[in-house]
């Protein structure tokens, strides 16, 4: 099985029907799948040959959708840019990659150009400006790009299901940026597992929210055109906006990273909407509070699973969803299940071993590494053998982050391996004590941190922004946090902050933390 099978076959099953919503913007699956043969058509005018790659730095958007079926069309490699990163970083990108085109939205102008500039690539700019752009010195160059060609005379090219599709970059939450390759076989196993664990068919209508530069969003591109369903682009992450759109546009499922969660659950007109068509909301990309779990479950009246995975898995490896004796459990018990990691997907093999690569007892309680076996895991990093190598062994992708495993074979996730503190001998995860600040009512976020002690090795170190018009003080939130934790638990410091640095994904960058707070060198264990 091929990517370049599902756009077509969704032409051909669905050809009439409404393939995506871009605000006043409306595409059939015909008119998406005539699009993205002339998109294929003007990469081939620019010189992109099968397996060259071309970049996309891009706002959730109809084109972008186009443009991630059309590096398949060309037998191309897409590798989306994420906007958050400096110029340097994109340079970087573009060299390491040699990119060939670069489909740029005129929204992030400097950017692009200032990341060409310094590149030592021969990379060409298709400038994308959108219909709600007002940057007027820009002409709009992809539509012009898409009227200056036919369609392109074929969009089944010459592939292979081990050729590669995307290379995501990694956020860098330890420094370093490494481009992840997947391939057709990663990301068609993935999307197939995925239509069967949720359910998904032509009635869904699925909302594009986190960035598709993201596999938190950027693997629906696949499922849902797979099944027929719809795409809703949600352009820019305004709550208002968002819970407006989820409710007016008939959403039936989507992905959010816990920020966003954190951010539509504060929203002050969160209650305004019904959100009758919702039935799935998902989310992943860090630990949720099994407190938020709740709260999201009462508001939107709908089914909530937890997921876990990695760039590298393409991404999903777990899913919350329960199992039907465990539905029969009181809903507290449930709770106790919706809040977890969850069981492994289908077609996923998952091990929890210890430091001896001995799989830890399923307990609930023996922490050790989670690694993965599977058809949807990257065959390595790009140009980086070494860090292959090292992700791999004995024919298992080793995730580095830490978690339990029950009885019934339900992962919990407790920290990423480097940012487990060590202090007094004894091992803090940080989650949990995230978990219970969450639980103060002034806490809207909040990261936990260990910073170097001389007594104690590292000292629990908590970074807490707090709710709009709220008001704790250190003394406060020491006092919540002695009641619900054994002491060594309890941060020996709290600071508050406006806001806590994300990586590029959205995840809370600790690393970043840390090195602020003069610990320097970010030398913990990678």
């Amino acid at each position: 099985m091929l990517l370049t099978e599902i756009l077509p076959r969704a032409a051909a099953a669905y050809p009439e029907k409404i393939a995506l919503v871009c605000g006043s913007t409306k595409l059939s699956y015909r008119e998406v799948a005539g699009r993205v043969g002339r998109l294929v058509a003007a990469l081939g005018a620019r010189g992109v040959r099968p397996g060259e790659r071309v970049a996309l730095l891009h706002r959730n958007c109809h084109r972008a959708l186009e443009a991630y079926f059309a590096a398949v069309h060309a037998a191309a490699v897409l590798v989306p840019l994420n906007y958050r990163l400096t110029p340097r970083d994109l340079a970087y990108i573009l060299e390491d990659t040699d990119c060939r085109v670069l489909i740029a939205d005129t929204a992030w102008a400097t950017l692009a150009a200032d990341a060409i500039g310094q590149a030592r690539s021969r990379c060409e700019i298709i400038w994308s400006r959108p219909a709600d752009d007002d940057a007027d010195e820009i002409t709009d160059g992809y539509e012009a790009a898409l009227a200056s060609v036919n369609p392109a005379s074929t969009l089944d090219p010459a592939v292979r299901e081990n050729d590669p599709v995307n290379i995501y970059y990694t956020s860098g939450t330890t420094g370093h940026q490494k481009g992840v390759v997947l391939t057709h076989r990663n990301i068609y196993s993935h999307a197939l597992s995925t239509i069967a664990e949720l359910t998904l068919s032509d009635t869904d209508v699925w909302a594009h929210v986190a960035p598709m530069f993201h596999l938190a969003d950027a693997w629906a591109t696949w499922a849902m055109t797979w099944v027929g369903a719809r795409h809703v682009m949600v352009g820019r992450f305004d709550p208002p906006h968002v819970l407006r759109t989820l409710d007016e546009e008939g959403v039936t499922v989507t992905n959010l990273i816990p920020t966003m969660l954190n951010d539509l659950m504060n929203a002050p007109d969160i209650t305004a909407y019904g959100y009758k068509s919702l039935r799935l909301l998902m989310s992943g990309g860090a630990p949720i509070a099994p407190g938020l779990v709740r709260r999201l479950i009462e508001t939107f009246r709908c089914e909530y699973v937890q997921t876990y995975g990695l760039t590298e898995t393409s991404p999903y490896l777990t899913f919350s969803l329960l199992k039907e004796h465990l539905r029969r459990l009181p809903p507290e018990r449930q709770m106790d299940y919706r809040a977890k990691t969850g069981r492994a997907a289908l077609g996923v093999k998952l091990r929890v071993i210890d430091e001896q690569g001995r799989e830890v007892p399923p307990d609930g309680q023996t922490v050790g590494e989670i690694i993965a076996q599977g058809d949807r895991i990257t065959p390595g990093y790009w140009k980086l053998p070494e860090a292959t190598a090292e992700a791999f062994r004995d024919g298992w992708f080793h995730t580095g982050d830490l978690a339990t495993i029950d009885a019934e074979r339900y992962l919990n996730i407790v920290d990423r391996k480097k940012d487990a503190i060590l202090t007094g001998g004894e091992l803090v995860f940080t989650t949990e004590v995230e978990n219970a600040l969450y639980e103060h009512p002034a806490v809207l976020e909040a990261a936990v941190i260990g910073l170097p002690d001389e007594r104690w090795g590292e000292a629990v170190s908590a970074v807490v922004v707090l709710k709009s018009g709220a008001q704790a003080t250190e003394a406060e939130i020491a006092d919540h946090c002695r009641s619900r934790l054994a002491s060594y638990k309890c941060p020996r410091s709290v600071e508050f902050i406006d806001a806590l640095p994300r990586t590029g994904s959205g995840k809370i960058f600790k690393k970043a933390l840390r090195d602020r707070h003069g610990s320097g060198q970010d030398t913990k264990p990678q």
